[in-house]
């Protein structure tokens, strides 16, 4: 009887665990209201199979419960990919929202990326720049991992890397914390909003969909219109000033609290149009 009063216990610890891990990684409000719904079935079957005897009711909330899995499963395809990938590489802090604390950027990281962004927007050049906040990107997250740069982080030196003339200025160039990691790196597309957004546009709406503890600066080569993808969404276009209060929230706070502060103002901004990167 002790023994499986224990295992009982064990049981319901796991589950509420692994409950308040889903809820404290979740920030939008109707996924949360879904997964609220999804786990008082899941409890429901359970407690009707453990403390009754009833052979019909637990059939039909055992077939609720699998037709809301189906369903659920499809709503959230891409963040079920994104949970296999983090487990398959083995990426647990990340899965767990314990990014490293060398992944803060400082307000001179800030700085540097903001006075670039900047000039590479009045002198219409594109570039892509990708911020690891601690997503842990690897070179097998890319279509193309690029070139290796391991170099300190500098306006100077991101100018030079999407200078016209250079091989790696189509690519994207992926920083963490205050280093630049790689150039001409060639990210993976989304398939939102094909039709109203170049390529560049596209591959930082596709790397921020896939993972959500990185967000992506955009420059236009033909507008030189300035615009920051973060967690599947594009704001745009924005100022430079917007662009270094947006990074300083982003960059300097914990990832997940971050999140929520912007999450209701990432709304996707298309005061203009620009079909091409």
């Amino acid at each position: 009887m002790a023994v499986l009063q224990l295992r009982l216990l064990i049981d319901v610890f796991c589950a509420s665990a692994l409950g308040f891990l889903l809820f404290t990684r979740i920030n939008e409000q109707r996924t949360l209201w879904l997964l609220r719904g999804y786990v008082f079935l899941v409890a429901l079957a359970w407690f009707v199979k453990r403390f009754f005897n009833l052979p019909l009711t637990s059939t039909l909330v055992d077939a609720l419960v699998l037709a809301c899995s189906l369903s659920l499963a499809i709503l959230w395809q891409g963040e079920l990919r994104r949970l296999m990938e983090l487990l398959g590489t083995g990426r647990l802090a990340v899965l767990l929202g314990n990014p490293q604390s060398k992944l803060r950027a400082t307000a001179s990281t800030v700085a540097q990326l903001t006075d670039a962004a900047g000039r590479l927007s009045k002198s219409r050049r594109g570039a892509l720049i990708v911020v690891d906040l601690g997503s842990d990107l690897r070179p097998e997250d890319f279509l193309n991992p690029g070139v290796t740069v391991d170099a300190q982080l500098s306006s100077e030196l991101l100018l030079n890397l999407f200078a016209s003339d250079t091989p790696l200025h189509d690519g994207a160039v992926v920083l963490k914390g205050n280093r630049i990691l790689s150039a001409g790196v060639i990210l993976p597309l989304s398939r939102q909003g094909i039709s109203r957004y170049g390529t560049r546009h596209l591959a930082a709406l596709g790397i921020t969909e896939r993972f959500d503890r990185c967000i992506c600066v955009v420059v236009s080569e033909e507008t030189g219109t300035l615009s920051l993808a973060n967690q599947g969404k594009l704001e745009r276009p924005i100022t430079s000033s917007r662009l270094q209060d947006l990074l300083t929230e982003l960059m300097a706070a914990p990832v997940s609290s971050a999140s929520a502060k912007t999450g209701s103002s990432r709304s996707v901004k298309n005061a203009s149009q620009d079909s091409s990167p």
